[in-house]
């Protein structure tokens, strides 16, 4: 049965103060420690930061949701250090080896029925599970010295703006956690694209990414379905994956979206009102006025989303006003999902 929604809140952990790690060996060794023993340890992949636990310690799992103030309807990816790892948590089928065989290490997550190994709080009840192998080299070395697989979601607190940085971690979660696993900035910025693969023959993306449909259907060579129009309001019901409500990446500022940006628009409105172009403008100059990327270079501008509203949701705007990125596919697809998600009331 699906889990449903509890009330988490009301359990507060005991505070604790966040130690940042540099990644030498003799910290992973630590650290890949306190992963075996069940406890959190906040660490970088090439997508966001996770909150990394033994994905197979349910006990353990349950602090990545109190200390996060998750709802355990929201279901957690899995982390695995080689593709021979997947069969351990998943019914595998040829279309999830051919995506793994290419696109793994790197941010695509595989959604396929599950195994008896993963407990039902990673799955939020349901039988699938999410399982990707990540790409960043200090991840992998601590999977493979844990001996594990980790489920990690975002490392910060449920609904926010996603950590891209070691600080944006401590910021969120540093009362909450007590180990953080500095690799630098995130080099994709966002989250994994995530596919369903349930029926391999009707392969659809869940959440887009930085691994697009077009990257997807020519190596499968069958049409991948677009990401269902309904979106999911509210907590309540178990999710088949992570990122699919409709509420998500939400700084506190609110946030109103733009197909394009005008100069007299701008100019014409509050001071007290960001304004964020996807790329830099030409004429407008001020403390108010913002872009992703100077060229509108998508792979930055993905790169620098969540830093970005981060910045700005702590400068004491009144409202963020954002340049959604130009194009329908790709990773302009991507962009908008996550912006649209933080927009939403």
């Amino acid at each position: 049965m699906p889990v449903r929604s509890k009330a988490l809140s009301s359990v507060r952990p005991r505070p604790l103060r966040a130690r940042t790690y540099t990644g030498t060996p003799r910290n992973l060794a630590t650290l890949a420690r306190v992963l075996r023993s069940g406890g959190l340890v906040a660490a970088p992949t090439e997508t966001v930061y996770g909150l990394a636990a033994n994905a197979l310690d349910a006990d353990a799992c349950k602090h990545i949701f109190l200390s996060k103030a998750r709802p355990q309807t929201d279901p957690l990816i899995v982390h695995i250090e080689a593709i021979a790892d997947l069969a351990k948590l998943a019914v595998v089928n040829p279309a999830a080896l051919v995506l793994a065989k290419i696109f793994w290490p790197g941010p695509l997550t595989l959604v396929l029925p599950k195994t008896a190994l993963v407990p039902a709080i990673v799955s939020a009840g349901l039988p699938s599970v999410a399982v990707r192998m990540p790409a960043h080299p200090l991840f992998r070395r601590l999977l493979r010295l844990a001996g594990v697989p980790l489920a990690a979601p975002s490392a910060n607190p449920f609904g926010y703006v996603s950590p891209t940085t070691a600080q944006h971690v401590r910021d969120g979660l540093g009362d909450k956690i007590s180990h953080i696993l500095d690799g630098g900035p995130c080099s994709v910025g966002l989250e994994s694209t995530i596919v369903d693969l349930r029926q391999p023959a009707r392969p659809r993306v869940l959440r887009p990414g930085a691994i697009t449909r077009a990257q997807l259907e020519q190596a499968l060579g069958v049409p991948v379905l677009a990401p269902a129009r309904r979106r999911t309001p509210a907590t309540a019901v178990a999710q088949i994956a992570p990122g699919l409500l409709t509420r998500h990446y939400s700084p506190r500022t609110p946030v109103q979206l733009h197909t394009r940006l005008t100069t007299r628009e701008v100019s014409s409105g509050d001071p007290r009102e960001a304004w964020v172009f996807i790329a830099k403008p030409p004429v407008l100059r001020g403390k108010n006025i913002h872009w992703f990327d100077h060229r509108g270079d998508l792979p930055r501008v993905a790169q620098r989303l969540f830093a970005l509203l981060r910045e700005l949701d702590q400068a004491g705007f009144t409202r963020l006003h954002i340049e959604l990125a130009p194009g329908r596919a790709g990773l302009a697809d991507a962009i908008n999902d996550r912006l649209r998600r933080a927009a939403a009331i």
